[in-house]
């Protein structure tokens, strides 16, 4: 696949189209591919927003390994006093 530069098209265009028409037309041709560059540099995602998503993400997992190790704690407290309280049972009678 050939690439044809801007002056290349306009040169070619002219000779065919005419030159206000060829001129009209790469200019259009280059605000769209202008306004396409654009538009993929705001969806594309920079190094500080990956960063700064990586920060959000390793806070959020850390809050959720305290919350499931206190939950844990809880679980195995209330086992042993359910087993304690199983082995008393047993025991009086």
């Amino acid at each position: 696949m050939t690439t044809v530069s801007i002056t290349q098209l306009y040169a070619l265009l002219s000779e065919k189209v005419g030159k206000e028409t060829a001129e009209n037309l790469t200019v259009y041709i280059q605000d769209k591919i202008k306004d396409e560059l654009d538009t993929q540099s705001n969806v594309l995602a920079t190094k500080h927003d990956l960063s700064s998503l990586e920060l959000k993400l390793s806070e959020k997992i850390g809050d959720t390994r305290t919350e499931m190790i206190k939950w844990m704690f809880i679980f195995w407290v209330g086992q042993i006093a359910v087993t304690f309280g199983f082995i008393l049972l047993f025991l009086k009678k």
